[in-house]
């Protein structure tokens, strides 16, 4: 994939978050960023719903499963 550079300027806590989750990724900076903001694009365009909420989402279904049915029935 081509990549092309930018500047820009942001929320220095913002940035610090960003660094922060790279490192405890394991993750390059840059790759962080542009996820967030391929999340950002799919989100403000009405695609799909963000990863943590659907990851949250199966925690809830697997922890509540036996509750669903009950409901559903």
């Amino acid at each position: 994939m081509t990549r092309r550079k930018f500047a820009t300027q942001a929320d220095p806590k913002i940035l610090d978050d960003l660094k922060a989750i790279a490192q405890a990724e394991g993750r390059q900076f840059q790759s962080v960023v542009e996820e967030a903001f391929s999340d950002y694009v799919t989100r403000k365009r009405g695609g799909q719903p963000r990863r943590d909420v659907m990851a949250q989402l199966k925690v809830s279904i697997a922890r509540n499963a036996e509750l669903y049915r009950k409901l559903a029935k």
